[in-house]
């Protein structure tokens, strides 16, 4: 097996959803604390959504109804999380 651009990328993305869905179990789990519980989550989304729109970039098919949806779809959910950590990130001396 050669290693191209596009297949590093997809078992990066493949690593990349791994360790998403390892934050989600995680959460869902082990951590009692809400905030961090939710923290768990946004990270688990930003990293699987990412890693699906990295692969449907490197995939060497047509793109199918189902992966137009999830283009369409995963910057949202990815806008989301990444808002939701911002709102929930810890004060700096600044905004004390």
């Amino acid at each position: 097996m050669e290693l191209t651009p596009a297949s590093l990328a997809r078992i990066v993305s493949w690593l990349a959803t791994g360790l998403g869905v390892g934050l989600w179990a995680w959460s869902w789990m082990r951590e009692t604390n809400a905030i961090q519980k939710q923290r768990f989550l946004d990270c688990g989304i930003v990293l699987v959504f990412a890693s699906t729109l990295v692969r449907l970039m490197v995939q060497e098919r047509e793109m199918t109804p189902i992966d137009w949806a999830l283009a369409l779809l995963s910057p949202l959910f990815i806008a989301a999380a990444l808002w939701r950590l911002g709102r929930t990130a810890c004060p700096t001396d600044l905004e004390r």
